[in-house]
């Protein structure tokens, strides 16, 4: 089973340069990443940028519709009005087979802005000692994920995160 991890981070540039990271521990086989996407919000614009990091043709790989629709539903949804609201509440039920629920979406939304991003890491198997050393020194967050509790907090004594 992949899990769903939101990381953030304290630059624009952050989850990109995370994200080049795990690409090469990922070449190590050090960790699986199944798909990922960020997001980056540059410091003076209006709204965040989203896109699609790793296009996998693999099963397991989430398609571009999934990001969309998440990052609608995080970064948008102020846009579409009053109109869209029972879609958009039927929607977001859907994401719930994926740990996704009101609490995640608040959350992400009140913690990506302005000057910021997030990296969104579906990953399966990963040698967290190692994974960990190549992020030494990083400013990022563990926003949200889909792991049980104690698979969080093994994760977050791997990174030096506070909750």
């Amino acid at each position: 089973m992949a899990n769903l991890t939101v990381w953030k981070f304290s630059t624009a540039e952050g989850a990109e340069n995370a994200l080049e990271k795990l690409t090469e521990l990922k070449k190590q086989h050090l960790i699986e990443i199944v798909d990922a996407a960020i997001v980056t919000w540059p410091t003076g614009k209006k709204k965040p940028k989203t896109k699609q990091a790793i296009n996998l043709a693999g099963l397991g790989a989430l398609d571009g519709a999934f990001w969309g629709m998440l990052f609608g539903l995080i970064f948008f949804v102020p846009l579409f009005g009053m109109a869209l609201g029972a879609a958009i509440g039927a929607l977001s039920g859907s994401f719930a087979d994926y740990g996704i629920d009101d609490r995640f979406i608040n959350d992400v939304k009140s913690k990506v802005t302005e000057g910021t991003s997030a990296l969104f890491l579906l990953s399966g198997e990963a040698t967290l000692d190692k994974v960990s050393e190549a992020f030494a020194g990083d400013q990022m967050e563990l926003i949200q994920s889909n792991l049980s509790r104690e698979q969080e907090e093994t994760l977050r004594e791997h990174f030096g995160l506070s909750e």
